[in-house]
């Protein structure tokens, strides 16, 4: 059994395309498990004696948002890559890493080194590279470009919420 992809990229096996979304999915993961990592160290001790914004949620909503986020990535540059293959998806998947890099980078940056004014440079700069990367998704395929869409939302306010603790702490 084979599945296609776009005109004028080569048929893909089922197999194929299970292993990559597979693959893709063990990357979103794996940065959401450094994240987590990092995280956890911090969230019971330095996080809790922060000032936050009384528009924080609570704790417990922060991991199944970032699960369904982290998913939805991945199906995103998934469904570029079977549509693109690599070499035609290059500047698509490149910012996807990018963008990828510095959401792990955040977590190290605020929870590793408890330092929200580094956080804060970081995660302006992820939100323009999810943005960029939204829009180049959205050009080779637009269920990938909208499966970001709750992501760009999603740390543009964890981007408010950062800047409410930097600025009261």
């Amino acid at each position: 059994m084979t599945a296609t992809s776009a005109i004028g990229s080569p048929p893909r096996s089922l197999r194929g395309d299970i292993f990559g979304l597979l693959a893709f999915l063990t990357v979103c993961f794996a940065v959401a498990g450094v994240g987590g990592a990092v995280t956890a160290g911090s969230v019971d001790t330095w996080y809790r004696t922060l000032d936050k914004a009384s528009f924080t949620p609570p704790d417990w909503v922060f991991g199944p948002a970032w699960s369904i986020l982290y998913a939805a990535m991945a199906v995103a540059a998934w469904r570029i890559w079977r549509r693109t293959g690599l070499a035609r998806g290059r500047t698509a998947l490149t910012l996807f890493a990018i963008q990828l890099l510095l959401n792990g980078l955040w977590s190290i940056l605020f929870f590793g080194a408890h330092r929200p004014g580094a956080a804060l440079a970081d995660i302006v700069l992820l939100w323009f590279a999810i943005l960029a990367t939204t829009l180049a998704f959205w050009r080779i395929d637009r269920v990938a470009g909208v499966l970001f869409l709750p992501y760009l939302l999603w740390v543009g306010y964890a981007a408010v919420l950062n800047l409410a603790i930097w600025l009261r702490n």
